[in-house]
């Protein structure tokens, strides 16, 4: 504090009397004291902050105490020895840090930890005001005139406050327990129907194994049902069937190609006639012969252009593979022969158009290996989709196929997808025709919940991950792509090194639009020309149309007359071998079942090598064999991985039973609980009473020693503690409020009042600050009296009081010892050991 020295002081075993005038530093070693071990700055009163009391202009404060450590309660005599040496030390910035050493100096410990374990077990209570009381804590306590001051001190100094405030905390640490009890009961309803519908799946898994035997015992039912009930179909009626069904194909091929003649035939002469025309305009001064000569190249040219601009329809397409429009032209014709179930849609990135070109890359690097994509409505179009490709794509990379149940309509994604007011998602920045496109999109890449950002690393400052990385990230927004392709999650950022699009850059047919653009405003100088060479284009158009058209109707025609040739022939040969079988069948129709018979018992003994008596049709076996496939395939779709449905019903087991487990364990530690606090309330109320007749018992002994009589009245419910004392002798005297006494018998009945108290509350030293403030000399002295004979009868604790009063008539043996403080003005801070000089007893 103000002293740069106070001590060493060495306190003797009994009664100790710390004198000084005020300033000396009396109150700064009971502070000392206090806060060296382990004691708050506020419980000293004389601060808020252990950095105050450092002296001004030092940097820290030390403090060192000495505790006897011998008997049979020593503490681990083995490691300190007989004493405890606390030293402390407190910087100017409030640090504190302690040095618990034995009595010989060595270091045992430096944690606060053993320090508390020390003062436990000598049953130091440093903020005990009975132990250790402040002048403040005096004035606030004893010498206030509120009636419930008095009750908190008693209760502080019993130790009843504590056991009172332990007990509201459990009542509190219950209800919070109760509370956590309803949340996991709530909680374990919810663990209760998720483990039984996990516990439903895995008994479906049995049933889908049980769906399994099914099917193998109904293949084998099938293999002998075949056996007895199999028949081969004639190949000759199938051959004639053919034959039939081809000459009417063929039929109609000639009907449609005999139409499409009669209009080639039509519009000839039309269009020679606007040739004609057409070249008189270009070409006016130029001979006949030429023009004739020079139109057949122009209709060569024309025809180049056409060529040209069809292959150029295809170019979007090529991006996607050389072979994709091979590709697609084999799925049409699967399609139209009625092969799929539903056509494959696909590529993906060539259903798709971009609302803002300038997004093409981010589309582009977000959707990645799917713009190649196909997807199909079920597994057999996927099979047969996988075989047109192994044809296009030999040993080399074929694009993914994505099997997912076609919709007409896309799906609703209002509640996961990402909306913000500046940043579109990609699914906002595409136009898809298709539902089933964008349908696939969504659940394969999630595009509803991606932004494009249509800035560079200029956004914000810095990057654009400013906005994925802030404090609030766009809701429902799982990543990001900047123009540039640049790809930015809530903790990650990957750079995009592809600078130039692939799949989505413009269509050339775009730019030669804008030449075709700027050809029709040329044409419109010409205007009569345009005219003629509109019509002649038109009926040119009309008849490379027709001629397209005709192309392969004329295959077909071809492969139609082969088929019927080829068809007549198989039916000439069928019907010669089978009027040479008719006369042998006879013969040989009884080899010929025999042969057959054992065949198919052969092949359903390889199937079920035990035979079975089959009482159902093969066709009614294998329509029930086709649904139970679907059955399981559906169960299959819908459970998922077997190990995976597994493991989920066991964590969702082991989820209910540890919280079902942890919901028993936290009642009956509430009931437990219950129990023991309300035994623990009884014997604190008990305890209260007692300490409470014992109080008064000891207070009424004290002030008999003066022949004083009072009366302490507590008011537990109430919570206040009233005193009345009386200086008078007898029965005659009145009884009257301490408010009424004068200084010195206050400070007196005071004085009582804590030596009742020293009787009840155990401590194995005590220390008081100017306890004999406000008494006379009569009081002071009875006081003194009192308190010598109690310390004499205690002569196991240790009393220390710090007085302004020189206590010259007290001897000094070796029970009492008094150590005496100079004042800081005459230069000597303290006289150790408690000696005397001459020139103070010249003074007495």
């Amino acid at each position: 504090m103000c002293h740069s020295l106070l001590g060493p002081f060495a306190f003797g075993s009994n009664v100790n009397f710390v004198v000084g005038n005020n300033g000396s530093g009396k109150s700064a070693v009971l502070t000392a004291l206090m806060v060296g071990l382990g004691g708050k700055a506020t419980t000293t009163n004389r601060g808020s902050s252990l950095k105050g009391f450092v002296k001004e202009g030092e940097s820290s404060a030390d403090v060192s105490i000495t505790l006897r450590n011998k008997g049979r309660d020593a503490y681990k005599p083995e490691v300190f020895g007989q004493a405890i040496i606390v030293d402390l030390k407190i910087t100017r910035e409030g640090m504190r840090t302690y040095k618990l050493k034995s009595k010989a100096g060595h270091l045992v410990s430096a944690k606060k930890d053993e320090l508390l374990a020390i003062l436990d077990h000598f049953n130091i209570q440093v903020d005990n005001p009975v132990s250790m009381l402040t002048q403040e804590m005096s004035k606030h306590f004893l010498h206030s005139k509120g009636e419930g001051d008095k009750y908190r001190f008693f209760m502080k100094a019993t130790q009843l406050e504590q056991m009172k405030e332990d007990y509201t905390y459990i009542i509190t640490t219950k209800n919070v327990t109760l509370d956590t009890v309803e949340k996991h009961e709530e909680c374990l309803e919810g663990l209760k129907r998720k483990y039984l519908e996990k516990e439903d799946r895995v008994k479906s898994l049995a049933s889908l194994d049980d769906m399994h035997s099914k099917l193998e015992e109904l293949k084998n039912q099938m293999a002998w049902a075949l056996v007895r009930g199999s028949s081969i179909p004639s190949k000759y009626e199938s051959k004639s069937a053919k034959v039939v069904e081809a000459e009417k194909k063929y039929k109609g091929i000639r009907e449609q190609l005999e139409a499409i003649t009669v209009r080639v035939q039509q519009l000839e002469p039309q269009s020679a006639e606007l040739k004609n025309e057409a070249q008189m305009l270009l070409y006016p001064r130029i001979p006949q012969s030429l023009l004739n000569t020079r139109g057949l190249r122009s209709m060569e040219a024309i025809r180049r252009k056409l060529q040209t601009m069809e292959g150029s329809r295809s170019d979007r397409l090529r991006r996607f593979g050389e072979k994709m429009p091979a590709l697609l032209a084999a799925i049409e014709d699967a399609d139209r022969k009625g092969q799929f179930r539903k056509k494959p849609v696909g590529p993906l990135g060539y259903c798709i158009r971009l609302k803002d070109h300038e997004q093409a890359l981010a589309v582009e690097k977000c959707l990645g290996s799917l713009m190649v994509a196909f997807t199909c409505d079920n597994h057999e179009d996927e099979k047969l989709l996988q075989g047109l490709m192994r044809g296009y794509y030999q040993g080399g990379r074929r694009p993914q196929i994505i099997t997912c149940q076609f919709f007409n309509r896309v799906h609703d994604t209002s509640r996961r997808a990402v909306n913000h007011p500046d940043y579109p998602s990609v699914l906002q920045s595409l136009e898809i025709e298709d539902p089933v496109v964008a349908n696939c999109l969504i659940d394969q890449r999630g595009i509803e919940t991606i932004l494009l950002i249509k800035v560079g690393f200029h956004f914000c400052g810095s990057n654009p991950s400013v906005l994925m990385q802030g404090r609030q990230p766009p809701r429902n927004c799982y990543q990001a792509f900047t123009k540039e392709g640049d790809q930015c999650y809530n903790n990650r950022y990957y750079s995009n090194d592809q600078r130039r699009c692939d799949y989505l850059s413009r269509d050339i047919s775009a730019g030669r639009a804008e030449s075709e653009e700027a050809r029709r405003k040329m044409a419109q100088l010409k205007a009569s020309w345009e005219e003629v060479e509109q019509r002649y284009r038109q009926h040119k158009d009309s008849i490379s149309t027709v001629a397209e058209e005709a192309e392969p109707i004329k295959e077909e025609l071809s492969k139609s007359d082969q088929d019927v040739e080829k068809s007549k022939h198989h039916k000439k040969h069928y019907e010669d071998k089978r009027k040479v079988h008719i006369n042998t069948i006879q013969a040989l129709k009884a080899s010929l079942d025999l042969k057959e018979q054992e065949l198919t018992v052969l092949k359903a003994t390889e199937i079920c090598p035990e035979r079975s008596e089959v009482r159902r049709t093969a066709r009614s076996l294998d329509s029930e064999i086709s649904r139970l496939k679907l059955k399981i395939s559906t169960q299959q779709d819908q459970q998922g991985d077997r190990e995976e449905v597994i493991r989920q019903y066991q964590e969702a087991l082991e989820n209910y039973s540890n919280i079902n487990q942890q919901v028993k364990c936290l009642k009956r530690f509430i009931q437990v609980l219950c129990k023991i606090m309300d035994d623990r309330h009884r014997v604190y109320t008990e305890l209260r009473r007692f300490l409470s007749v014992r109080c008064k018992m000891y207070f009424d002994s004290m002030l008999s020693q003066r022949g004083y009589i009072g009366k302490m009245m507590f008011e537990h419910k109430n919570e206040t503690l009233s005193i009345s004392v009386q200086p008078g002798v007898g029965d005659k005297a009145a009884l009257s409020d301490m408010r009424s006494l004068s200084g010195g018998e206050r400070s007196f009945s005071t004085v009582c009042f804590v030596l009742s108290l020293w009787a009840i509350a155990e401590a194995p030293f005590r220390a008081l600050d100017e306890f004999d403030v406000y008494m006379d000399m009569v009081n002071r002295r009875i006081s003194m009296d009192m308190m010598l004979k109690i310390a004499s009868s205690q002569r196991y604790r240790q009393f220390i009081f710090l007085t302004p009063q020189s206590m010259s008539s007290l001897p000094v043996n070796n029970l009492i010892r008094i150590l005496r403080l100079k004042d800081p003005d005459r230069g000597q801070t303290a006289l150790p050991f408690g000696q005397r000089n001459e020139e103070e007893e010249e003074e007495e």
